[in-house]
């Protein structure tokens, strides 16, 4: 249960062994707490997750298992360390490594590295991304808002919320699962083929590495459909500043065919990343099976490395609304930026379909237009006039369809409900992502 200080002292709430601080961030499916390790003063980080919300999300507990055993087996310096589960009556708590240092996106936000500074992170991320793909693992979400920095500025690779094993692999030795962060997704994964996981993740590095040099997204544009245009045609500007070997790396990893992509062994031989590499010793605790540990839903005990222990947290009870599930992909995306345009694998017609449905369904006089445009207008007035909405439909590839709304009339706050709130719901069948998925970088400054 909860222990309070001596008197005069402010309440803290305590966890077992751990002191529980400050919340570190919230997304659509976790909340994150800042705890302290009452045994030897050690920083981490606590990840709680809601068990009953966790059950009624298909396919989710199947998913934390996975992301779980995952973090067991890649146990690695430049990857976030999972310490224990923890299970109460009401919640599962993922104790992790804490990383002090925060995001990297938030550093390259104030502006581009130097090329050494962007060396130093892209090789300590190849690193952690080859011991995974060594164990089999491919991470699939890797973007700046995923690796942390610790206090003494190491990169750590976090969030395997998305992450694939090798069981996951259908009879033809791809994934098939589209999955990530759209600006950084390879292009054979936005397609909605078979894929690589590896060769994908090399895709993901290859952005990553322009964004630490450049300062910005390669392919970013605020038209979606124009944006998955480049990125299927590989077409984006390379600034003056990044030298020609970084240049011609670069090329290399973003190679629109998996097959002529650089793999992680031929990468690691190339003179711009072996200059002054030195390479993480892996802890001896990192050859951890496969195979995810069995996961024992009793009630009134703490998962601890498999085992149950027979205390309970009721303490974390005390806790209130918390979030359902468990992915973080969504903790540290703009919240400012409205959500006006959201991917699909379905076909342009029957997203079309779709949307005039929906928008009947929520009691808009719905009208097509010309081209793939249809018009959703409220029957009654709102604060600012009628709400008047088009929607336009893009088909990008035979397999990606992107939607965008304008706003044509009406107020502006409730065309931002109307796009974040009253549509999503009906729409949720069709939806891969939304708009705020991509990050937005700053115009490029220079950060050593």
């Amino acid at each position: 249960m909860a222990r309070g200080r001596e008197e005069g002292e402010v309440r803290k709430l305590v966890l077992g062994r751990y002191e529980l601080g400050r919340m570190l961030g919230q997304g659509s499916f976790a909340k994150v707490y800042y705890a302290r390790d009452l045994r030897d003063g050690q920083s981490v980080a606590i990840k709680v997750i809601d068990k009953a919300r966790l059950r009624r999300t298909e396919g989710m507990v199947e998913q934390l298992r996975r992301e779980i055993s995952v973090m067991r087996m890649v146990r690695h310096p430049n990857v976030v360390g999972i310490r224990e589960v923890l299970a109460s009556r009401e919640r599962v708590f993922v104790v992790m490594e804490y990383a002090r240092g925060g995001e990297l996106f938030a550093k390259v936000a104030r502006g581009r590295l130097t090329e050494d500074a962007a060396r130093r992170y892209f090789q300590q991320l190849i690193s952690a991304v080859g011991f995974c793909h060594s164990r089999g693992v491919a991470h699939r979400d890797l973007k700046p808002e995923n690796l942390l920095l610790d206090e003494e500025g190491r990169l750590k690779v976090t969030d395997f919320g998305l992450a694939a094993l090798p069981e996951q692999l259908r009879q033809d030795g791809l994934l098939h699962t589209q999955c990530g962060t759209p600006a950084y997704v390879a292009p054979e994964v936005l397609r909605g083929r078979g894929y690589d996981g590896a060769r994908a993740d090399m895709w993901s590095c290859g952005v990553v590495l322009y964004v630490l040099l450049c300062g910005f997204l390669p392919f970013q544009h605020e038209n979606y459909a124009k944006m998955y245009q480049r990125i299927f045609k590989g077409e984006y500007q390379m600034p003056p500043w990044v030298s020609g070997e970084a240049r011609r790396l670069i090329g290399r990893l973003l190679a629109v065919d998996p097959a002529k992509r650089v793999t992680l062994p031929e990468l690691m031989l190339t003179p711009w990343v072996r200059k002054g590499f030195v390479p993480p010793v892996p802890s001896s605790s990192s050859s951890v099976s496969p195979s995810p540990r069995k996961w024992d839903d009793d009630d009134n005990g703490i998962l601890v490395d498999g085992t149950i222990s027979p205390r309970t947290c009721n303490a974390f009870q005390l806790i209130s609304s918390m979030s359902s599930g468990f992915d973080l992909s969504g903790l540290f995306e703009s919240e400012q930026k409205a959500a006006t345009v959201f991917t699909s694998h379905s076909p342009a017609a029957a997203v079309f379909e779709k949307l005039e449905a929906v928008g009947r369904a929520l009691g808009y006089n719905t009208t097509r237009g010309k081209g793939w445009r249809i018009r959703m207008e409220a029957k009654a007035d709102g604060a600012n006039g009628r709400l008047a909405v088009t929607a336009e439909v893009f088909e990008v590839a035979a397999d990606v369809t992107v939607v965008e709304f304008a706003h044509d009339a009406g107020d502006a706050l409730d065309f931002n409900k109307f796009c974040a709130e009253d549509v999503r719901p009906g729409l949720a069948d069709i939806v891969w992502a939304w708009q705020g998925d991509v990050p937005t970088l700053p115009p490029a400054a220079v950060v050593v």
